[in-house]
């Protein structure tokens, strides 16, 4: 008897969906979370906001490149899928591993911040934390279980939300805030701790950034992916850049640096500063809503990655499996359960896993700008409908600069690189045991 074949994944989807995604799976705990950080280690305002420019500059030039990627190779995955048409089966299965954890381990993250702001409102949440992240992922499982269609709509008014939320805490500041930044005096960093601090904040707002090339995760399920892929890109990460600069603009207009230094929260402290306690707490509503578009973002395109990774035989064939809605189910229950592994697991669990999560995804991007330079130089005749510009050198620049964060990364957060690093020396031994099941079955 034949083998059934497995259910394709729908084609559902087109460029509301993919800005939606875009914004949905980037803007999150990050933008809330990480301006106090990265004002501790630059203690400038210039500083500040050249960072979040340069790193807002590294997406848009990194989405150009994604695009070629995704048009050319319409597929389920995105940075694995080119990976491994690039360089072979090895590197596409260490890319796709890296890629996955990256956003397993955001899950965790993102769940466990949310129990931390539940908590706020309600004090005996703090006692469960973990059990409550633990409910927020199943509860995420339970309601992607029931279809792609559903969890694209969603998606689109959650980010919708969430965009208009933030331009109106832009405008509130502005109209009701006075310019801190006129009368305190500006520290700045000590010579010998510059590039560390520039190093430490970068890794915050790369966290942030992450999500800019979510909408090629789903480049199998668009409709027209040559039309509507580089337009839900290219308009997905400009509105985050936008939003982004804008919201520390206003953080950094309402207060003053030593406040925001300490700052666990910032916009919800710009708030607070500006119209009292009270209000401070729809910020942190707007955040549980905020994160909860993100996980919803990442329970739908991590699922894709081993889907595509099981296709191609480099997981497990289970993971092939496509429900009546759509939904990679084997493939959700799998990630959903290893980030429930990992909030469980140890202590720090929060800043641990969001460090560990950035390691992953800057290895993913680095992975993907060296693809497309490989795939120019050995399929040359590959039907590229968009292709980047200033090549080759945007993706050889690219490049660089994600290998120089990697490195001084491992440098400057040895703490947390570790286990990264770890990881990624035992995933060719993974890789040989993985085939060599593949071929007894």
């Amino acid at each position: 008897m034949a083998e059934k074949e497995p259910k394709q994944l729908l084609k559902l989807l087109g460029v509301g969906f993919g800005i939606a995604v875009t914004v949905g799976g980037t803007i999150g705990t990050g933008i809330l979370r990480k301006p106090g950080p990265v004002a501790a280690e630059l203690q400038d305002p210039w500083l500040i906001m050249g960072v979040w420019v340069a790193i807002s500059l590294y997406a848009f030039l990194g989405v150009l490149c994604a695009i070629e990627l995704g048009v050319a190779i319409p597929k389920a995955g995105a940075w694995y899928v080119y990976a491994r048409r690039a360089f072979g089966e090895f590197v596409g299965f260490f890319t796709g591993i890296t890629s996955w954890l990256g956003t397993v381990t955001s899950l965790g993250f993102g769940a466990y911040t949310i129990s931390e702001y539940l908590g706020l409102l309600f004090p005996e949440v703090n006692n469960w934390l973990r059990l409550c992240s633990v409910a927020i992922l199943l509860t995420l499982m339970a309601f992607h279980m029931l279809g792609t269609k559903l969890g694209g709509r969603s998606q689109e008014i959650v980010s919708a939300i969430k965009a208009l939320a933030l331009v109106l805490f832009v405008g509130f500041c502005f109209v009701h805030g006075e310019a801190a930044w006129s009368v305190q005096e500006q520290a700045h960093v000590a010579k010998s701790g510059l590039w560390l601090g520039i190093i430490g904040a970068m890794q915050a707002v790369f966290y942030t950034f992450d999500g800019w090339h979510t909408a090629a995760y789903f480049a199998e399920e668009n409709t027209d992916s040559t039309k509507n892929l580089p337009k839900a890109m290219i308009g997905g990460v400009f509105t985050i850049i936008v939003i982004y600069l804008l919201v520390n603009l206003a953080i950094l207009y309402v207060l003053p640096m030593d406040q925001l230094m300490e700052s666990k929260l910032a916009a919800a402290d710009a708030v607070t500063l500006l119209a009292g306690k009270q209000a401070g707490k729809w910020v942190t509503i707007f955040l549980l809503i905020s994160i909860l578009g993100l996980m919803n973002a990442q329970v739908m395109f991590a699922p894709r990655v081993i889907y595509s990774m099981g296709r191609d035989g480099l997981f497990f064939k289970g993971m092939m499996q496509i429900n009546k809605f759509g939904t990679p189910a084997i493939g959700l229950i799998t990630t959903v359960l290893l980030s429930v592994l990992l909030v469980i697991s140890g202590k720090e669990t929060s800043g641990r896993l969001s460090d560990i999560a950035t390691f992953f995804f800057v290895m993913s991007y680095t992975m993907g700008f060296a693809s497309l330079i490989r795939l120019r130089n050995a399929e040359p005749e590959l039907e590229r409908p968009f292709k980047v510009p200033l090549y080759p050198f945007l993706p050889w620049f690219m490049l660089v600069c994600s290998s120089l964060f990697l490195m001084g990364t491992v440098w400057g957060d040895w703490k947390n690189s570790k286990f990264a690093i770890a990881f990624l020396c035992i995933t060719y031994p993974l890789y040989l045991l993985l085939k060599a099941k593949q071929s007894k079955s």
